[in-house]
């Protein structure tokens, strides 16, 4: 439009009379490309699970074992299996030579997993479902220990993993698609502040339509014609005007806005460990009022810990987590007294270091170079040999105790015994249990207290001596498990006999393992109980504490055990003190009773108060995520296994581990935590909160502006004055001098405060009741001055005319036009400057803290060399925008000054009015806050196993 009134005026043939239709396109031109370049959709989900599985693998063919290419695996192949492999497609073994798998990229839980070629034994009453089948291994799975066959039953997508990947693209084959032509399609998991975004956008387009088509008719009736070419048609002229019109009232810098404080929020978010994959995430997060995060590996470090040592009747605290030997030590419980060198407790590490077969060593990681202890082998004797070097044990210690014999654990005798050769020792070890006189062999058992309790006959004593081990005596150690399990500890007995020969010969061949066994396994005597658990993440406890108060619920879902899972979240204050266990902690069968899921309103019911979902399904976290969003709940969701991935994808907002993470779960999530640290996402809600504020106020502050600019226009057209500013102005206005300091609005530091504030409604418009009272105001505030300082201007430059039909009869009043709208420009910039400060707070006043954003303090001295560039330097003053500081004198200049300080003192007083709404607002949303579910109906009441984890550790598997 602006192009075609030109190309019709007097000076069609001036290549510089086309500017302002070249610059409003390419300010368009370069909006939209911003848009569509920030905005990717990462769809490396699907392909990261290719990755999963190794390049090649054993594979029996016609009778001979050949390597094969995994892909070339089919239906009916039979696969070897050894310790390090990755297990290619889901299999049902047939053979199993203590082999144990790592499924904790499927079911999230880091205990290996003892595997057997048995056939499918009927679930007994009371006993907790497991998992996954026991004599199945699933792709993607890595051996830990062992050896096994099996044979092939399902490949690629009929797989386990399979199935995740099947989850994660029905969410994207049900979404909704919105195309314009060859533009991209961004309509994929948009984000609450993208939706309200629309929405907004929707909303002034609308009322720019509106506003222009209004006042081009009362300019036609008007007959309000262009003062630079007089003889025009008023029709044309207003053509120009709407343009001029459309310009204000179309905030075109909100979006460049936006994706650059989204982008420098993002960069200061990788300083907190939080690496955002897509840019509107990090408001998401903010907005957040659920975050159900995984258990192992999230809110626990995921590695096996010991805690605890009892021995010769005496209980030792642990310290330390991780795999770290050099952190922590030994002392005796409830006193500083330090243990680590006592006779039971090196009596009993040494014993089970003897009967283990985990290393522990120094690695480098590949990436970072840093290095790093990590143990090799079974991951429930990791921490035994951490403790063991805790107390002073060499790395190679086990190797001066020769092997003489070792019978693997089994699910039939729930330990794992092994005979070391002892000769020529008087005792176990420096400061440890002396051996009888004559002993050369040392046989030694690990694993589940109750059965081990059976074949010990006499204990260790604190200073050395042996004494019988009662039936009472046996209870007081079954005491001491179920102490220990009530915390949910897994907890391992140890105990030996010292012999003089092998109590078979060990030359018969015919004697099965089972024989040696029995003959190895009598009259043992009792050194001592470990107890190790997956300890909570350092920060954990507290950050839940702090998520809790900004009106965040923290769920745990998990696929561990009830009660485990439930003393784990009583640590991390996930479950309150005065929280009832028997209400928000469930077992998943819960969901799906029959094996079919509950219907949405009963769903809805179940999980609406639930912190704590044990034994989860894959399927089970997406359902779980599913009701929460039903719900309304803005809800994040964490995790690092392939089991999390469909509810990463489903989440309004995925956040994955990026140390432990699976290239699955990164891949599924919007955001990555580089330290795999549940802290840092509150860290993450703050900063999210944070930059959502700050697009608040530079929206606030923008709209203001086209307000503002839309009324001065207004008012020119209907009253007759001339036009206060031509379209290039507006945008030069906008973008240059006013988009500076709305980015600096953007980068506000959040709130002291701000955690402390109830998450917003999902629903919730950007722009809020009270922040439209507060744009409406300034607005008006701004135009009322402005125009004041604009007939001001035109009285003082032409003679006290003001209308333009008065103003065309003086002589060259082109120029005495372009003087007084310097003036008003000069003015507007100064007051927009000035209402940057006033604008950092919608309810403080200006002076608190009054420098508190640097990024403000350069935006407004940008914002003054664009200024005095506009109006200074000529041609691109006088020639190109129609401005010129050098004709106004210096009382067009004290003129200018007024505006700011007029501004200054109404916009401070306005924010009694906005402050005023903000507290009604406040107490209208904790008003809305989902109220507490009642008591459940004793009916309803969830059946509490509370013997199951003491029973669990007394036959637990090694």
């Amino acid at each position: 439009a602006s192009i075609l009134v030109n190309a019709t005026g007097p000076n069609k043939g001036d290549i510089l009379s086309y500017t302002t239709g070249k610059a409003i396109f390419v300010i368009v031109v370069l909006n939209a490309g911003i848009a569509a370049w920030t905005e990717h959709k990462a769809g490396d989900a699907l392909e990261a699970l290719s990755k999963m599985t190794q390049a090649s693998i054993y594979v029996v063919r016609d009778g001979k074992e050949d390597k094969v290419e995994v892909p070339a695996i089919v239906r009916g192949d039979i696969v070897v299996l050894g310790t390090g492999d990755v297990v290619p497609a889901d299999m049902r073994l047939f053979e199993a030579d203590d082999l144990k798998v790592s499924e904790m990229a499927l079911t999230g839980e880091p205990d290996d997993v003892g595997k057997n070629a048995r056939l499918a034994q009927a679930k007994k009453e009371g006993q907790e479902e497991k998992l996954l089948p026991e004599n199945m291994v699933f792709s993607g799975c890595s051996v830990t220990n062992g050896k096994g066959r099996g044979i092939v039953v399902d490949t690629g997508m009929d797989t386990k993993i399979g199935d995740i990947a099947r989850l994660i693209s029905a969410k994207e084959d049900n979404k909704p698609k919105k195309k314009c032509g060859c533009l991209p399609d961004t309509s994929a998991n948009q984000t609450p502040l993208q939706q309200n975004l629309e929405k907004l956008g929707r909303v002034i387009g609308l009322n720019a339509i509106g506003i222009c088509v209004v006042i081009f008719i009362i300019g036609v009736v008007m007959n309000r014609t262009d003062p630079s070419n007089p003889g025009s048609p008023a029709w044309l002229y207003m053509i120009l005007i709407a343009v001029t019109l459309a310009v204000a009232a179309i905030p075109e810098g909100i979006p460049l806005c936006v994706t650059i404080s989204l982008s420098i929020g993002c960069s200061d978010m990788v300083h907190q460990h939080v690496l955002v994959r897509k840019l509107a995430a990090v408001e998401t997060l903010g907005s957040a009022s659920v975050i159900c995060s995984d258990k192992t590996g999230t809110l626990t470090e995921g590695k096996m810990t010991m805690v605890n040592l009892w021995s010769a009747n005496v209980a030792y605290d642990v310290d330390g987590k991780g795999f770290d030997p050099t952190v922590g030590g030994f002392k005796r419980t409830g006193t500083n007294t330090d243990g680590a060198q006592d006779l039971g407790v090196k009596s009993s590490l040494l014993a089970a270091l003897l009967c283990s077969n985990t290393t522990l060593s120094k690695v480098k990681d590949p990436e970072t170079g840093e290095e790093k202890w990590e143990p090799k082998g079974n991951s429930s004797e990791a921490p035994i040999v951490v403790a063991a070097r805790k107390v002073g044990f060499k790395e190679t210690v086990a190797d001066e105790y020769k092997r003489v014999l070792e019978i693997p654990f089994s699910s039939s005798r729930k330990m794992m015994l092994t005979i070391a050769d002892v000769s020529g020792r008087t005792q176990l070890c420096e400061g440890g249990m002396p051996l009888p006189a004559g002993s050369t062999l040392l046989s030694i058992v690990k694993g589940a207290p109750n059965f081990i309790l059976d074949y010990c006959t006499e204990q260790l004593c604190e200073d050395g001596s042996t004494k019988p081990l009662s039936a009472e005596d046996k209870q007081d150690v079954l005491s001491v498990v179920d102490r220990y399990s009530e915390r949910a500890l897994r907890v391992l007995a140890i105990a030996c006999k010292a012999m003089p020969t092998l109590p078979f010969d060990a030359n018969d061949t015919d004697l099965s393992t089972d024989q040696k066994f029995q003959a190895c396994r009598s009259n043992l005597k009792l050194l001592g109980l470990v107890a190790s658990i997956d300890p909570d993440r350092d920060g954990v406890p507290d950050s839940v504490l702090a998520a809790r108060g900004a009106g965040i619920r923290v769920v745990m879902i998990t696929g561990d055990y009830l009660k485990t899972a439930a003393a784990i979240a009583r640590n991390v204050n996930i479950i309150g003190k005065d929280d009832n266990e028997a209400q928000v902690a469930v077992d998943c069968t819960r969901l799906r009773p029959n094996e079919e899921y509950l219907n949405h309103q009963e769903m809805d019911a179940l999980t609406r108060d639930t912190v704590v979902f044990a034994r989860a399904k894959p399927e089970d976290k997406l359902e779980i995520v599913k009701s929460l969003q039903r719900q309304g709940f803005v809800t994040a969701m964490t995790g690092d296994g392939v089991n999390d991935a469909p509810a990463l994808n489903q989440a309004d907002i995925g956040v994955a581990m990026g140390i432990q993470g699976t290239e699955v779960a990164k891949g599924a999530s919007d955001m990555i935590l580089t330290d795999d640290n549940f802290t840092s996402i509150v860290a993450a809600v703050e900063k999210g909160r944070a930059i959502y504020a700050g697009i608040q106020k530079f929206v606030a502050f923008i709209m203001s502006v086209h307000i503002a600019e839309v009324i001065q226009i207004a008012f020119c057209i209907i009253v007759g004055m001339p036009v206060m500013r031509t379209p290039l102005q507006i945008l030069f206005l906008i973008l240059v001098t006013d988009l500076p300091p709305s980015i600096a609005l953007g980068m506000e530091p959040g709130e002291a405060t701000i955690l402390k504030d109830k998450p917003r409604p999902k629903t919730e418009p950007v722009v809020l009741h009270f922040m439209w009272v507060s744009m409406v105001l300034n607005g008006l505030i701004l135009s009322s001055i402005i125009i004041v300082v604009y007939i001001l201007a035109l009285m003082l430059e032409c003679d006290g005319a003001f209308l333009q039909q008065d103003i065309e009869s003086l002589a060259n009043y082109n120029n005495h036009i372009m003087a007084a709208r310097t003036v008003a420009f000069i003015s507007l910039v100064w007051s927009e400057n000035v209402r940057s400060y006033t604008s950092r707070s919608f309810d403080k006043p200006v002076w608190r803290n009054v420098l508190g954003n640097k990024d403000m303090q350069k935006a407004i001295v940008l914002a003054q060399l664009a200024l005095y560039a506009a109006v200074l330097i000529p041609t691109f003053s006088d020639m190109i925008l129609g401005l010129d500081g050098t004709i106004i004198g210096w009382k067009g200049w004290v003129m200018a000054l007024a505006g700011p300080v007029a501004c200054l003192v109404l916009c401070e007083v306005c924010k009694f009015i906005t402050a005023w709404q903000m507290r009604r607002y406040q107490r209208q949303l904790a008003r809305q806050q989902p109220a507490p579910m009642k008591d459940c109906k004793s009916g309803d009441a969830i059946e509490q196993k509370t013997s199951f984890i003491q029973n669990e550790n007394r036959n637990c598997q090694d």
